[in-house]
């Protein structure tokens, strides 16, 4: 199975959803990356992909990147310095562990929906809507290397 073809179409509009209300209140910015798989450190691929994305050019710093590599069964939860120096210390390893109970259960749209929405609060709390803001990233999915 692809990338792309993982998710349902109603899934999909699910998760971009769950992006689009995790930042309505929020200058912050959410994206969601899947691959096949990861053929490195999840982490390492994630911070890659991060800049890929160009996440690190937002204006406050505050991008997340939920990174899913399917066939080895990995995944990260990437916060970029604004956001990072602002939430708990452990905050990123609850949403992880909150996504996994979920993706245990092959529920993956739901999984991600719920860090998404995890990580709005946390951006709505630090970094609150101002009149003057803009959606500097798309809410859409991306999909990489195989």
């Amino acid at each position: 199975m692809s990338a792309r073809s993982f998710f349902t179409p109603q899934q999909k509009d699910d998760i971009s959803l769950a992006i689009k209300n995790a930042e309505l209140d929020t200058s912050g910015e959410i994206r969601v990356h899947i691959e096949e798989k990861c053929n490195r450190d999840v982490l390492d691929r994630a911070s890659v992909v991060f800049k890929q994305l160009e996440m690190h050019k937002t204006d406050l710093r505050n991008g997340v990147l939920f990174y899913l590599a399917l066939k080895n069964r990995r995944f990260a939860v990437l916060g970029d310095a604004g956001i990072n120096s602002v939430v708990p210390e452990n905050f990123w390893d609850e949403v992880r562990d909150k996504m996994l109970n979920y993706f245990k259960d092959n529920r993956f749209s739901e999984g991600l929906a719920e860090g998404i929405t995890l990580a709005g609060q946390q951006l709505k709390k630090h970094f609150p809507y101002k009149k003057d803001d803009v959606n500097e990233l798309s809410d859409e999915i991306s999909f990489g290397e195989k």
